[in-house]
């Protein structure tokens, strides 16, 4: 639903863990900043990455942050790279944790999940958009968020990011036993130093 790339720039969101309110200022610089953002509510009402991530958020960092919700349909360089500049752009002088929410291979026996995931986390450890982008559509990777995951690449390089550190990779078969057919899952950290 809703507009290709959409923002919602005011209001309160309510998880499990209690409220938190979207950073006004920065959401409207952010959709100012960028040729493609709309603002639109709509395009968050079926789409779950945000809620999932804010209740992780909130047991780390309690309820005294401020966010901004970003849901991308449209996913291709140009649209990753116009929302990557624009989160730069707005979070100069910052220290901004930008999180990208996707997760890899779906419905894939366990050794193909392996195999095509490792191509999109390689490009992502390399700090590379172009090359993630293109192993999307080179390998037909059912990566459901590769264009949040780009333009979050592109931002923090332009915010001084240097370094990657893969955390973590797992698919839902070593969860259910089940590896004929599993959904891959992987956490990367990309840092200044």
């Amino acid at each position: 639903m809703g507009s290709g790339i959409s923002i919602v720039t005011r209001g309160t969101w309510r998880t499990p863990l209690g409220d938190l309110q979207v950073d006004t200022e920065l959401a409207s610089s952010i959709q100012s900043s960028s040729r493609l953002i709309d603002m639109d509510d709509t395009a968050h009402v079926y789409e779950h990455s945000v809620e999932v991530q804010l209740p992780f958020l909130q047991y780390i960092y309690g309820s005294n942050f401020r966010f901004v919700p970003i849901c991308m349909m449209l996913q291709d360089l140009v649209s990753s790279q116009d929302v990557g500049k624009a989160i730069a752009e707005s979070c100069h002088g910052r220290n901004p944790l930008i999180v990208a929410s996707t997760d890899l291979s779906h419905y894939q026996p366990q050794q193909i999940a392996d195999r095509l995931d490792k191509k999109a986390i390689d490009a992502i450890l390399r700090l590379d958009e172009i090359s993630l982008q293109n192993a999307v559509e080179t390998y037909d990777l059912s990566m459901c968020g590769y264009g949040p995951t780009s333009a979050t690449i592109i931002a923090s390089k332009m915010l001084g990011a240097t370094r990657s550190k893969h955390l973590s990779y797992h698919t839902s078969g070593d969860i259910t036993g089940d590896k004929t057919s599993v959904v891959g899952y992987s956490s990367i950290a990309i840092t200044q130093n």
